[in-house]
């Protein structure tokens, strides 16, 4: 089959195609491809056509990595039809690339399950099996199910934690705070050692996540007014994905001078972030990211452990590279030592956070 790629500078067109396509992800979305402007890393989004009918989404950032090269990358990408059209989809990006882009990566939006009852493909046609920029490994929840049985499939612990925080007063939902984000963020970030972008990318994204077909929001967790928890969410067709967040510990003294009990205020905000997400018509519940190696030293561990309390559907996202000219295989080598030098610069450990 052939397929053409057919530039649109038309917001409301090109979500349109992404909402409505069976493989897609908010990552393809027109919001997420403009807060990544911030970084310097520049959106061309393309419909995918055959035979003047829409099958697929495409949004590519072409990064600039030194005069002359550029890679392109289609974060959780391409919307489509259907994985046949990958190897097809390869042929048109060739005919749009540049002749400095050396490569083009894709991380098709298709969970596989994590139990290896189906296996990972190593390659669609000319795409082979390449390192993820997003987390590979994440958790799924399927919203499908009613409120009770959701609450029943949770881990006896997350179920307990869940009504404790609601008998000590918690609230938790949507809120428009986002310096109360940012704050519970940076400090999630600093304890961690995890890092973060500016400040402009998450504000840009929760502008542009709602300006033209997805949605951008915000769920927090509060304990008499203070924000304990909460994260940011990125959605678009019947996906949510919960992208960034974490949680501080409540350092408040009641009058008589004793500290606040904990409250669970990280176990309400997962579970009222997916009564959230249900109630507003969403199926899929992405966590977003898991560790690939379990380390119970580590911060990403306790991440994962409280994750999977409230889904234990484990799943693969792989990524696929294309070469598109020889100077590909190099660049690829750069980039890791590169992405290794930023590690052991931020977290002193050239291992990746998930």
């Amino acid at each position: 089959m052939r397929l053409t790629l057919v530039e649109t500078t038309d917001p409301r067109v090109y979500d349109d195609a992404v909402r409505s396509l069976p493989i897609t992800s908010a990552l393809q979305g027109w919001g997420y491809g403009e807060a990544r402007r911030v970084l310097g890393q520049t959106p061309v989004r393309y419909l995918i056509q055959q035979q003047g009918r829409t099958v697929g989404a495409l949004q590519l950032l072409r990064k600039r990595l030194v005069p002359g090269f550029s890679t392109l990358y289609a974060p959780r990408g391409p919307a489509l039809e259907s994985l046949d059209l990958l190897p097809a989809v390869a042929e048109a990006a060739r005919q749009i690339a540049r002749p400095g882009d050396a490569l083009l990566k894709i991380e098709p939006p298709s969970p596989i399950p994590a139990d290896d009852s189906v296996p990972v493909p190593e390659t669609f046609g000319p795409f082979r099996r390449a390192e993820s920029e997003q987390p590979e490994h994440t958790i799924l929840a399927d919203l499908t199910r009613s409120e009770d049985d959701l609450f029943a499939g949770l881990h006896s612990m997350a179920r307990r934690n869940v009504r404790t925080a609601q008998k000590m007063g918690v609230v938790a939902g949507r809120d428009d705070d986002f310096e109360a984000f940012w704050e519970i963020f940076t400090a999630t970030n600093e304890r961690a050692k995890l890092g973060a972008f500016p400040r402009a990318y998450y504000e840009t994204m929760l502008r542009e996540g709602n300006a033209h077909g997805g949605e951008a929001y915000i769920v927090l967790s509060r304990h008499e007014g203070k924000a304990l928890a909460g994260g940011f969410f990125l959605a678009m067709g019947t996906g949510t994905y919960y992208l960034f967040g974490g949680s501080v510990r409540d350092d408040r003294t009641q009058p008589g001078g004793t500290p606040y009990k904990d409250v669970k205020a990280p176990d309400a905000f997962y579970w009222n972030a997916m009564l959230d997400a249900k109630r507003r018509g969403y199926t899929l519940f992405d966590f977003w990211g898991i560790p690939r190696r379990l380390d119970e030293d580590k911060h990403s561990f306790g991440v994962f452990k409280m994750k999977l309390k409230f889904s234990e559907e484990r799943v693969w996202y792989p990524a696929y590279d294309l070469n598109l000219n020889v100077a590909a295989p190099a660049i690829v080598k750069a980039l890791r030592w590169r992405k290794t030098q930023n590690n052991l610069r931020k977290r002193g450990s050239a291992e990746d956070v998930l």
